[in-house]
């Protein structure tokens, strides 16, 4: 049935009215009447559940592919790092002494390069939460340096500017920690 005015299509059709002559059913014939004794419904035979899923390395692979690339990039920076190191420790008079030095900068710029591809991979929260640890830790780094510096001055020995990037990083990994403890106990 089509209303007059609109397009066949574009218009519910509307359910028709039920005969005049079909009986209307009682309220005490509905199944949650206190009228009418209720039973369980009959149960439903299901399928056994699946076996425990075996171990599946492609599966795993793709679940880990960050962290594993991150572990070999590490790995490869420690085995550049010694050889380098023994290199260099073997040959002092060798010309070639700096170039052999300044290997282990390539793996660990494999390992920036990773790290800020996965920070590209979070969601704004989680991103959210990196950037202040960063700011924490670029922060803090900065001010301890600073102040040892002045220490410097009065008689403590040289800091070593290798020391600065690991103390960067392990101030991030407090200022990250801080900040999701923050946020686990402020729900």
């Amino acid at each position: 049935m089509a209303l007059a005015g609109y397009h066949p299509g574009s218009v519910s059709e509307l359910e028709p009215a039920p005969p005049v002559d079909r009986p209307v059913d009682p309220l005490f014939t509905h199944a949650a009447s206190p009228f009418v004794r209720t039973e369980a419904p009959t149960p439903v035979a299901f399928a056994s559940p699946p076996d425990m899923p075996q171990f599946n390395p492609a599966a795993t692979l793709l679940t880990y592919k960050t962290q594993i690339q991150f572990g070999l990039a590490v790995l490869a920076y420690l085995m550049v790092l010694v050889g380098s190191v023994t290199v260099v420790q073997g040959n002092p008079e060798a010309g070639w002494k700096y170039l052999v030095a300044v290997m282990p900068v390539i793996p660990a710029g494999v390992v920036i390069w990773l790290t800020v591809r996965a920070l590209g991979r979070l969601d704004e929260v989680q991103k959210r939460t990196q950037m202040q640890a960063l700011g924490f830790s670029m922060v803090a780094t900065g001010l301890i340096t600073f102040g040892y510096g002045f220490l410097e001055g009065v008689g403590l020995p040289h800091l070593n500017s290798t020391y600065v990037l690991p103390l960067m990083a392990v101030l991030w990994g407090v200022g990250f920690a801080a900040l999701r403890l923050k946020y686990i106990f402020r729900r």
